[in-house]
């Protein structure tokens, strides 16, 4: 199956999809094949408000535009709500929606929204220890001084409000953090730890563990994905190599690591046996990531031949084993995502990310399109 041909199933489900939630959006599937739904009560709405913007991008459908609209309408209110917005995944919300509008649209009101987001962000930064808290309120016992790897995905949203506004406040908290991740997450081989604690009274290192993983030292497959795709664009946004030589390294190890089929389990260092779940959504991810990485790497970099060969085995395995292809019984685009084993939430299901950068693949791929995370 081509490019175009995916694109294309994407958008039938979509339209579907666009019935089918109305008002709602969709987390993750609960066994059924069917997307469970909710307002605005989390950290995934954006990833749908994402899926309706690409489409449009591609297919400059107004039944989509209509439909990607009204999420960014939905986004407004629950800013003027302040509806659950105390968290790190305010980048995740807000670039793949209000910017993303801007990106698309150039709608003033929109840029002006995705500011304020940025705004929200910055009120998660921590002085002491230097990093943008994950979880949790001010001074929690537990997370008070808390980061984890898929915050890289949110400081595009810190980046960008610099080059906006000229307040370089927004891009050098998020420099410090990205340091901070690079120094504390990322191991000496390349794998990476979830998450990791500091003291909030002196800001000293405590120590690495997991949320998500298999274990506290073990590599959680999705968040080595947002490791590579994060330092690529800490890298496009700063031009310092050490983010670009991060991304490759950990690029690497999660190339290396996968199985037969090119497609991750959950977990690189659990038992891998056929019961294990797979999580497509990582490898969705994973290829969003080389395909910025390679943006960056010279035409004679002997690497751009391996990573180019990783981006066509891994899609051509989500393609052919894992891509519902426009199933109308189906509401997502990749079987076999997983959300959290270890919590034994949806650990074999359709996860609305997964989805969200399959089709950011399938569109960096057919036309050029990068998503939502910087201007294009």
């Amino acid at each position: 199956m081509n490019w175009k041909s995916a694109i294309e199933h994407t958008l039938s489900t979509t339209r579907l999809n666009i019935k089918r939630f109305g008002d709602s959006f969709p987390i993750v599937s609960l066994g059924d094949g069917k997307y469970h739904l909710t307002d605005h009560t989390g950290w995934t709405e954006g990833f749908w408000s994402g899926i309706l913007w690409l489409s449009y991008e591609y297919s400059k459908d107004p039944e989509i535009h209509a439909a990607a609209i009204q999420t960014v309408d939905s986004f407004k209110k629950r800013m003027e709500a302040e509806q659950e917005l105390d968290h790190h995944d305010i980048g995740f919300l807000y670039s793949l929606s209000a910017k993303a509008r801007w990106i698309v649209d150039k709608d003033e009101e929109s840029r002006l929204l995705a500011l304020q987001a940025a705004d929200i962000l910055m009120k998660r930064w921590r002085s002491v220890p230097q990093l943008f808290q994950a979880w949790g309120p001010e001074g929690d016992h537990d997370n008070g001084a808390r980061i984890i790897i898929d915050c890289l995905m949110n400081l595009p949203l810190l980046y960008w409000a610099t080059e906006q506004t000229g307040d370089s406040s927004y891009a050098d908290y998020a420099k410090i953090h990205a340091e901070k991740s690079r120094r504390f997450l990322v191991r000496g081989d390349d794998s990476s730890f979830h998450t990791f604690y500091f003291d909030q009274l002196t800001g000293n290192a405590i120590r690495g563990g997991t949320a998500q993983g298999y274990q506290d030292v073990s590599t959680w497959t999705r968040g080595q994905a947002w490791g590579v795709y994060g330092f690529a664009l800490a890298y496009r946004y700063f031009k310092e190599p050490h983010y670009l030589e991060t991304s490759i390294r950990m690029a690497r190890y999660f190339w290396e690591h996968l199985p037969a089929d090119h497609v991750a389990y959950w977990d690189f260092d659990l038992p891998q046996e056929d019961s294990t779940p797979r999580d497509s959504s990582a490898s969705a991810i994973f290829v969003c990531g080389l395909l910025e990485l390679l943006e960056h790497l010279p035409e004679d970099d002997p690497q751009r031949a391996l990573f180019g060969e990783a981006v066509e085995k891994s899609m051509d395995s989500l393609l052919n084993r894992y891509f519902t292809a426009g199933s109308p019984s189906e509401e997502g685009f990749l079987r076999h995502g997983s959300y959290s084993v270890r919590g034994n939430s949806s650990p074999d299901d359709f996860m609305i990310w997964g989805d969200y950068f399959f089709l950011e693949a399938l569109l960096r791929l057919q036309k050029g399109v990068p998503g939502y995370w910087y201007e294009h």
